[in-house]
């Protein structure tokens, strides 16, 4: 088979948060391989310009300005996805924010920590419940199969001082990929989680840019480098890909090493 089990011709993906950063470094690599793409994100000028920039590049694009907090958006979005596309193999929840270690526990307020779980767990539910409902429904018509890709963090790994709000959130998301992975096998669909480690995008850029930061982690990170949005192309190709149709229930690491020292 060689490559041509990388082939991603006639698949069709969603990435929310993919008009920037790691979400758009995937939706690149995935036109690349000849999937088309709708790319979710709430700003409407940055969408539009992610969008354009995929077409420049050859491939199919779709575009939806949508706040995935919000229940009922998501809702209207996917539908004119699904109706665009006719059918979804895979959906990659990329949206999500950073804490940036903004303060500490003790005076963490709960606003924080419910706008935290909103963003990065609530909004998954939102998505991946509508997905999944759309990739049974498939399944049970004959036509199995399907792609749920979660980006979680290393932060689900190593305790982040002043950004417990932060880490618990990205737990939450490998224990929800893990159960789905499970729940959902049967209908030839895998789910999988995305670790990163240190990357930089434009939500990270102050963070990284930090000289104290950087003399503190840079010594512990083998690949002495920071991981960049496109280090992210090969794997959301893969698990688009029929390579990894018995690939399930697994967390991928992707930190430069980070997390084996």
């Amino acid at each position: 088979m060689g490559l041509k089990m990388f082939d991603l011709t006639g698949k069709t993906a969603i990435i929310t948060g993919g008009n920037g950063g790691i979400g758009l470094a995937m939706a690149e690599a995935l036109i690349g391989a000849n999937c088309a793409v709708s790319i979710w994100g709430r700003n409407s000028e940055k969408t539009a310009k992610a969008a354009a920039h995929l077409r420049a590049r050859g491939g199919r694009v779709h575009s939806m300005v949508c706040d995935v907090t919000d229940a009922t958006a998501v809702s209207t979005a996917f539908t004119e996805t699904v109706a665009e596309f006719k059918r979804i193999d895979g959906c990659f929840i990329n949206a999500g924010m950073g804490g940036g270690g903004r303060g500490s526990f003790l005076d963490r307020t709960f606003d924080e920590w419910k706008d935290m779980f909103n963003l990065n767990v609530d909004s998954a539910f939102h998505m991946l419940q509508l997905v999944a409902r759309h990739m049974v429904a498939n399944a049970e018509a004959g036509k199995p199969g399907g792609r749920l890709v979660i980006s979680s963090s290393i932060a689900a790994l190593f305790g982040a001082a002043r950004n417990e709000h932060y880490g618990a959130s990205k737990t939450a998301l490998v224990g929800l990929s893990r159960a789905l992975a499970v729940e959902l096998a049967r209908y030839g669909i895998t789910v999988n989680a995305l670790l990163p480690g240190y990357t930089e995008t434009d939500m990270t850029g102050d963070l990284l840019a930090n000289e104290k930061f950087q003399k503190a982690v840079m010594p512990r990170l083998p690949m002495r480098r920071f991981g960049k949005p496109e280090d992210f192309g090969g794997i959301a190709v893969y698990l688009m890909s029929d390579a990894s149709s018995y690939h399930t229930a697994d967390t991928f690491v992707i930190d430069g090493g980070y997390s084996a020292v």
